[in-house]
């Protein structure tokens, strides 16, 4: 699979005989934030389109997503981080990724600045699977139907998304958020396809982990979770390696409180992590976040989410290594 990044990369690209759209693609756009099982369902459409028109199958998305642009701090929390996003999709045999920086310029596009320029002159699209509901374009002026008017007069085709239920309702990313929220983890799971997850680089932290007898593995968020608190997790290591332990996700404040982060203590583990990546399974929550009043309540605390991390896996069978 491959990325482009950015109007310029695809604007240099169309140009070339040897780009992977010279001959056209089927695209699909959004943000697929969690790559759910509804997103699953409009790749295998888009998929399966490409291999009729024999083109490549691409994903338009956006760094940051809109509602992240025009909302700032009060947008919705992700449900996954750019570089994890980017490996579900190739995980779904997607051939090409197309992020798109949306930013004052991009906002500002007409709706059919948007199509001439992006969809017709830098993609060739000859097919496009939105929902009947897409709004694009300055002040979201452009719409299903004028995609449908435009394609026959290029040469392209529109076709609405297919909806996904679980228990009677769509599935849908703010549905995930939803249930993180509540530390829904089962229900999350249905609708996600597979246990909830966070992938992430280990950075330096502050060791106070490790001054206080619970070492972690700290991994740096660029944007705030859609969970927080304590949990009961199993780690994969990038030997392959998986690991039980206990995590906390949040804002940490009782240390500082200001910077989303996830903290990994894997159990019986003494080795270095910093610079690997890690793939973090939530599996069972324990507690909320708490602002405690010292770092020894803290460190006691710490020692009481161990011992019923510890019980709860001695209760409940491994998870499939996968």
């Amino acid at each position: 699979m491959r990325l482009i990044r950015g109007l310029t990369n695809l604007k240099r690209l169309s140009g070339q005989a040897d780009s992977p759209l010279a001959d056209g693609c089927v695209v699909t756009i959004g943000n697929f934030d969690g790559v759910h099982l509804g997103h699953k369902t409009i790749i295998d459409q888009v998929k399966q389109k490409a291999a009729e028109l024999d083109v490549p199958s691409v994903v338009m998305i956006f760094e940051p997503q809109p509602r992240e642009f025009f909302q700032g701090a009060d947008a919705p929390p992700r449900l996954m981080p750019f570089r994890q996003k980017f490996e579900a999709l190739l995980a779904e045999g997607v051939d090409v990724v197309l992020c798109i920086r949306f930013d004052e310029r991009f906002r500002s596009y007409s709706a059919m600045g948007f199509v001439e320029d992006v969809l017709i002159q830098g993609m060739a699209v000859r097919h496009l699977v939105v929902g009947d509901d897409f709004r694009f374009g300055c002040d979201r002026a452009g719409d299903f139907r004028l995609l449908e008017q435009v394609g026959q007069e290029h040469d392209f085709t529109v076709e609405n998304t297919r909806t996904v239920t679980v228990d009677g309702e769509r599935v849908s990313s703010t549905r995930v958020r939803n249930a993180l929220n509540v530390n829904g983890l089962e229900e999350a799971e249905r609708l996600l396809g597979h246990p909830y997850r966070i992938h992430g680089r280990i950075v330096y932290g502050r060791q106070l982990g490790r001054q206080i007898g619970a070492p972690t593995a700290n991994i740096l968020l660029h944007k705030m979770p859609a969970l927080r608190g304590v949990y009961v997790v199993r780690a994969r290591l990038e030997t392959g390696e998986w690991r039980d332990g206990v995590a906390n996700i949040g804002l940490r404040p009782t240390v500082d409180g200001k910077r989303p982060s996830l903290e990994v203590h894997l159990f019986d583990f003494a080795g270095t992590l910093y610079g690997q990546h890690l793939e973090v399974v939530f599996r069972h929550g324990l507690r909320d976040e708490v602002k405690f009043d010292s770092v020894d309540e803290l460190r006691q605390q710490i020692a009481r989410d161990f011992e019923h991390a510890r019980a709860w896996l001695a209760n409940n069978p491994a998870m499939p290594e996968t």
